[in-house]
């Protein structure tokens, strides 16, 4: 199969905008829980009715009316994962005006330009550091009237402002929107060159959310369903499921600080679990060091190996066998129900999109009892556009398209979409949309996929990041990237090999997950800079090296790898925020590095594998 087309199964009026999912919601039921806010650690968490969120949505605003803001105008968001930030999404909606997101990790440049090509007005920032880096630009982004800081007020201040606005402007402004109009400006994260900014309308958030509810109700529209939003709202996943959310009757809450997740889930108690890849391999390693540390090492694979089977066994004709049953029952109740309890206790699914989660971690997920639905998209089809489904899941797979979205395999094997979910545009870059769109329409992802014959997309690649080596063997190197750096050693794998006799590695180590493999192997703390020469890591690297490789063939096999003294981060420019590694800022200056591992002298430092 080279092309499926899935129907929608609602169409909105032509008239509708982003404002009206929200009035739907209220509508359902004003008095009925929408959102609940942390009130500090034990404390119960505060919630927020459908009716509550709306009468605060109309009062900020009001406040931005009475500030100034025209329908139209821009307002910018930098401020992390948290309540305001919806707020504020809905806010800017009411008042007519477009949200533009902007990473609190981003540079002044970054700001700059992202504040200058969107034309934004007004910009709320999070914090005070925050507010700084915006003035610190603020002279190349003369339409900005103002900076405001939510830690220091902002909402309070801008409902004051707005009290003398009557309700029947926002009213007014609700209505002027409709489906094809901006609903708002998302930066790509890319990995080269000045992000290009995405329009996205409101029937690309509006319809894509309704009909997803509908086409997965057993998640997305469950009686109780809760979410956790943890991903940066300044990305489209996130974006997304807070819309969703809205349409579908979930109640949401937010948790800004990622490194005390742990604690966030076990408040709130979440049935279905949203999170990129990393995520998932961190729970796993995380659990995988904590077992070993208490001595259970054995137990903990043998139910890991026990879940992957039951899981694997499921997609089998006569499904598992009746002792692989009592086995997997015996494992929930000593390992996977401990799990499932820093999980929240309450999840029975998770979303998880942004990149490959992998077969195994996918079995192993289903077998701990949560069925992980795995999606694909990109900024611009209003991330997803396809998605397993409880009812049809095939692990390694991201599913069919969701209703109203289309899938087609170029003769090339890159991914082209259609449908509702893709934007209209590239801000202030005609040159660019034209280049990203067939003359029939056909949205080109740069991605490379298969469809089987039930129309499930397989991500197979990247077109631009195909390696070619000096024998010709085309060599995708994310299928070996992502099972390196699910190794609990790992942070960041580049493959290489471009015009080259094979194929090679750079790796760096996980800072946060070194002390615990240290600790589980019975070795003592060691640095980065000491792990990265210690016999034992290597030995360990050497066997996550060697397992990646049995994914490909021999010609497509890493036959040396380094480890660099220095991590990929967002704040050194290396990583995007979404965690995608930006190929070519890397290349360039580790261009030593890599040609070091061609090179017949200097050999100290590498590690050849086979």
């Amino acid at each position: 199969m080279d092309e499926i087309n899935s129907a929608i199964l609602i169409e909105l009026p032509p008239t509708s905008n982003l404002n009206d999912v929200l009035a739907d919601r209220v509508g359902a039921g004003a008095d009925k829980p929408m959102m609940e806010v942390p009130a500090g650690k034990g404390e119960p968490w505060r919630v927020v009715t459908a009716g509550e969120f709306d009468a605060q949505v109309v009062a900020v605003a009001k406040g931005l009316a009475a500030r100034g803001i025209e329908p139209g105008d821009k307002v910018g968001i930098m401020c992390r994962t948290r309540y305001e930030w919806a707020v504020l999404d809905f806010a800017a909606w009411a008042a007519g005006a477009v949200p533009v997101p902007v990473y609190e990790t981003s540079s002044a440049e970054q700001v700059e330009w992202i504040l200058s090509d969107a034309d934004v007005k007004l910009v709320f920032t999070e914090t005070a550091a925050n507010a700084a880096t915006v003035e610190e630009v603020r002279a190349a982004c003369p339409l900005v009237t103002d900076v405001l800081v939510i830690d220091d007020g902002a909402l309070d201040a801008v409902v004051a402002d707005g009290v003398e606005v009557p309700d029947a402007e926002i009213i007014r402004r609700r209505a002027l929107a409709d489906l094809d109009d901006l609903a708002t400006i998302i930066y790509t994260s890319g990995t080269t060159g000045r992000p290009k900014g995405a329009e996205l309308t409101h029937r690309n958030f509006a319809s894509l959310a309704v009909n997803a509810v509908e086409a997965v109700p057993e998640v997305f529209a469950k009686e109780g369903g809760r979410t956790l939003l943890f991903i940066p709202m300044a990305h489209v996943f996130a974006r997304y499921i807070h819309v969703l959310g809205v349409a579908g009757g979930v109640v949401t809450g937010h948790w800004a600080d990622t490194t005390t997740l742990v604690d966030g889930l076990g408040e709130f108690k979440p049935t279905f679990i949203l999170a990129v890849p990393r995520v998932f391999e961190k729970v796993y390693n995380t659990a995988e060091q904590t077992a070993a540390a208490g001595g259970k090492s054995k137990i903990f694979h043998w139910a890991t190996a026990t879940g992957i089977a039951w899981s694997r066994a499921l997609d089998t004709p006569s499904g598992p066998s009746l002792g692989l049953k009592l086995q997997h029952s015996v494992a929930s109740a000593l390992v996977f129900s401990k799990l499932r309890a820093k999980l929240g206790g309450q999840a029975d699914f998770a979303v998880s999109g942004g990149g490959p989660l992998g077969e195994r971690l996918g079995h192993f997920y289903r077998g701990l009892g949560l069925t992980v639905l795995e999606g694909y998209g990109l900024t611009e089809s209003t991330a997803p556009a396809t998605v397993t489904r409880p009812t049809a899941t095939k692990i390694g797979t991201v599913g069919p398209p969701l209703p109203g979205c289309s899938v087609k395999i170029a003769a090339d094997g890159e991914i082209l979409l259609k449908g509702q979910n893709i934007f209209r545009a590239y801000h202030n870059n005609e040159a660019a949309t034209a280049e990203s769109f067939t003359e029939d329409g056909w949205f080109l992802t740069g991605d490379l996929g298969v469809l089987d014959d039930d129309g499930f997309l397989t991500i197979t690649g990247r077109k631009k990041e195909i390696i070619v080596t000096a024998g010709g063997k085309n060599v995708a190197p994310s299928n070996l990237e992502d099972r390196i750096r699910s190794h609990a050693l790992v942070s960041q794998c580049v493959v290489v090999g471009d015009g080259k006799p094979y194929i090679g590695a750079l790796v760096t180590l996980d800072a946060e997950g070194l002390p615990g493999w240290l600790k589980m192997h019975g070795k003592p703390a060691l640095s980065v800079d000491e792990a990265r020469k210690d016999p034992d890591v290597l030995a360990a690297l050497d066997e996550a090296v060697q397992r990646a490789n049995k994914a490909v063939s021999k010609a497509e096999s890493i036959r040396k790898y380094t480890v660099l003294a220095t991590d990929l981060t967002i704040e050194n420019g290396y990583l995007t925020p979404k965690q995608s590694v930006k190929r070519s800022v890397f290349l360039k200056d580790f261009d030593e590095d890599v040609e070091r591992l061609y090179a017949d002298k200097n050999r100290e430092s590498l590690h050849l594998i086979g």
